[in-house]
């Protein structure tokens, strides 16, 4: 760096927008510094300025510069950083999937979102399980309401909060003791009202915990947001390791192409408090053989305990218990590598149009 711009930005570090503690030189504000013999170029990047707010910042820095820099023309200019809304504002949005039920999806969704806090991310928990909804439950908010909220004239849901995460799901909206009994498109139309007319805010990972199978939900999905990844979850016992293909076929299908970033092999095996003998009541190592066939990485297995499943049903997630953490860490840590991986080497993905929905049990 040159002694100019050191000097420059020594000055400008004294310096706060007008009527607030924002430094000038936040990352987030400071764009660029550009210093030749003759000229010294400033950008800043302000959310909405206004033009009373533009004149007072270029006036503030020309008159802090122009002391120390007389000969150079000194130039200015506050840009206006457009705001992100909906969608544009969550950096990854990762889909949570199996293709058969009870092999604990929803216990993977709650823990996988609650380690991303605890490692210092902003993370939303959507309950995509229209049918079956479980994350009221499993965050201890089974009687919370979402409240509405006006932002920029629009009413959207404020989702409740719980354990740090954000979290939607239509068990908010029913009575637990009553089933919901919708045809797809009345479920499709829920899923949608929670994905576009609530206020997420900005999230570094919006985690979609999706029902079983390959059905109108995640069809819904898909068309509805721009995926990040899925990840797949699956007991080692050969019926799941069947339905687990199904549901990795359907996110490779041409029309729906999201990158699948990993298998989770959960209920390994189960091992008593008194042994360390371990049983494998399951199957062994089919997730690590569906890995090692489909070219996927396996992020982690987790073992079959009594501790992770009560604390789904007393509504504290396994990760915030002693003994259950460890294996979240590792697999929220895979998770966190191979997303970003996944950004760097493929283009984003973009929500999908789909006719038709022949060949996604294929």
């Amino acid at each position: 760096m040159s002694t100019e711009k050191k000097t420059i930005l020594e000055i400008l570090s004294k310096l706060k927008i007008p009527s607030t503690d924002d430094s000038l030189i936040s990352d987030k504000i400071l764009k660029s510094i550009e210093v030749d013999k003759e000229k010294i170029s400033i950008v800043f990047n302000i959310e909405n300025p206004t033009l009373h707010l533009r004149k007072k910042i270029e006036k503030l820095v020309l008159d802090s510069l122009n002391p120390r820099f007389p000969s150079h023309e000194l130039i200015v200019i506050v840009e206006s950083k457009k705001k992100k809304e909906g969608l544009d504002s969550i950096k990854n949005i990762i889909a949570v999937a199996s293709g058969k039920g009870g092999v604990g999806k929803s216990t993977v969704s709650s823990n996988l979102a609650v380690s991303l806090v605890q490692k210092g991310y902003s993370v939303g928990l959507l309950d995509g399980d229209i049918y079956g909804p479980s994350i009221p439950l499993m965050f201890d908010a089974e009687n919370s309401k979402p409240k509405l909220k006006n932002i920029d004239g629009k009413s959207l849901m404020d989702p409740i909060v719980s354990y740090g995460v954000k979290l939607l799901s239509i068990g908010f909206f029913s009575d637990p003791k009553d089933p919901i009994v919708w045809r797809g498109p009345m479920a499709s139309k829920a899923l949608n009202q929670m994905i576009h007319q609530s206020n997420w805010g900005e999230l570094d990972y919006l985690i979609v915990d999706l029902p079983p199978g390959t059905g109108d939900i995640h069809l819904s999905l898909v068309q509805s947001l721009p995926l990040t990844g899925s990840v797949i979850v699956t007991t080692p016992q050969p019926v799941s390791i069947i339905d687990a293909k199904k549901a990795i076929s359907m996110f490779r299908l041409k029309t729906i192409n999201v990158p699948v970033i990993g298998i989770i092999e959960n209920m390994s095996w189960f091992q008593t408090e008194e042994s360390k003998k371990k049983y494998y009541i399951f199957g062994r190592n089919g997730g690590e053989a569906l890995s090692e066939n489909l070219g996927i990485p396996l992020l982690g297995k987790i073992p079959l305990k009594e501790s992770i499943r009560e604390s789904g049903d007393v509504g504290r997630p396994a990760f915030l218990q002693s003994g259950g953490a460890e294996y979240f860490d590792e697999i929220t840590t895979s998770i966190i590598s191979k997303t970003d991986e996944r950004n760097k080497t493929i283009a984003p993905t973009e929500t999908v149009k789909i006719t038709h929905a022949r060949g996604c049990n294929s």
